[in-house]
């Protein structure tokens, strides 16, 4: 999940574009604009990983979410949603099957779209490192120098992550992935 538009790039926000911008560039893919939202596809041992970056903004998600999967005829439960998360330190990844949204509006559309909080996410971590009432500003601020050191080995291994998802499935991943 992330937001569209120069100004929201490399936002806290934005962590789950980054990693597909990773995805894809491992794999030496192109995004091309498309209805509701940036796509880009990409093989894995066998296997077709269909990357989509919403252009509905966070809090709209789930319709090019519900789009895509309908669309793509792609059962939910092979959906991964890669969303930060304010709850989770800096760079922490936690894969879950299933969830609330925990107060974060993209995932609150999703579930509202689809009709169910049965789904697949990565949750990327943020950090709450901000003072109260500030959570808008921080989420749609852009990561420190600090920040950085952590966020590339974190990225790498999201991408790890995803690529076992799509692989060995969500129980065998989160077995070896979560700590």
């Amino acid at each position: 999940l992330g937001n569209i538009g120069a100004e929201y790039s490399k936002t806290r926000h934005n962590i789950g574009f980054m990693v597909l911008d990773e995805l894809a560039a491992q794999k030496k893919a192109t995004f091309s604009t498309e209805k509701l939202g940036d796509k880009a596809l990409i093989k894995h041992k066998g296997r077709q990983i269909h990357l989509i970056k919403p252009s509905t903004y966070m809090n709209l998600s789930g319709k090019a979410i519900r789009y895509w999967l309908n669309t793509l005829k792609i059962p939910r439960e092979n959906l991964l949603v890669i969303v930060d998360d304010l709850a989770l330190p800096i760079g922490n990844l936690r894969m879950r099957g299933k969830g609330s949204d925990g107060g974060h509006n993209g995932l609150k559309n999703i579930q509202e779209l689809l009709g169910t909080n049965q789904y697949p996410r990565l949750k990327f971590g943020i950090s709450n490192n901000f003072p109260k009432g500030k959570q808008v500003e921080y989420v749609l601020q852009k990561f420190t120098d600090e920040e950085h050191t952590v966020l590339k080995p974190a990225i790498e291994k999201s991408t790890q992550m995803v690529f076992s998802f799509c692989t060995i499935g969500i129980q065998k991943t989160m077995g070896h992935f979560n700590d």
